[in-house]
């Protein structure tokens, strides 16, 4: 992680009010955190970084293209994405990074780094399952889908009825 220090954001020097920020987000920045689910990704996020004298708001919004393998077809497709988060940071005693929505840094720090909620917003508004858009649709022409689909169970209707099974279905 010593590779993302440009999301490190000193904050004693800026003025109380709105700043805003932009980041280029690339693979580098998932490689830094080892995560290797996209295959690429051109992720622009901006921050909206709002410094109150006893807390400061930032609001993070990502929009983007990152590359994904699809579940079923193990194909790779691009996926849009469109996320938003609200983060609150405030100051107490000690550092305390165990929620989800803000962060408390101690007394008399002047820094923040943004990069682990970046990269929580943008790897958490991936779907669970992934799945190709022309596999839905049905326009990918892939040899995998062709195979599952011929082992796919087919159906057989019984023509040895027993007559008892039909004086039940005429209950129905």
């Amino acid at each position: 992680m010593e590779d993302l220090t440009e999301f490190i954001l000193p904050f004693v020097g800026l003025k109380d009010g709105q700043h805003t920020f932009d980041f280029d987000i690339d693979t580098t920045f998932f490689n830094a955190f080892e995560f290797s689910d996209f295959s690429h990704a051109a992720v622009k996020v901006k921050l909206l970084f709002d410094k109150k004298p006893s807390l400061m708001n930032l609001s993070f919004t990502a929009q983007g293209v990152v590359g994904l393998t699809c579940d079923v077809s193990n194909e790779v497709f691009d996926f849009q994405l469109d996320s938003k988060l609200d983060w609150i940071v405030k100051f107490g005693d000690e550092y305390d990074d165990d929620h989800d929505e803000f962060l408390i840094l101690p007394h008399g720090s002047y820094q923040v780094n943004v990069a682990q909620p970046i990269y929580e917003m943008i790897a958490l508004s991936v779907p669970l399952k992934k799945v190709h858009p022309g596999v839905l649709d049905g326009t990918l022409d892939s040899a995998l889908l062709k195979r599952l689909e011929e082992l796919q169970p087919k159906e057989e209707k019984l023509e040895n009825n027993d007559p008892r099974w039909d004086k039940l279905k005429d209950l129905l």
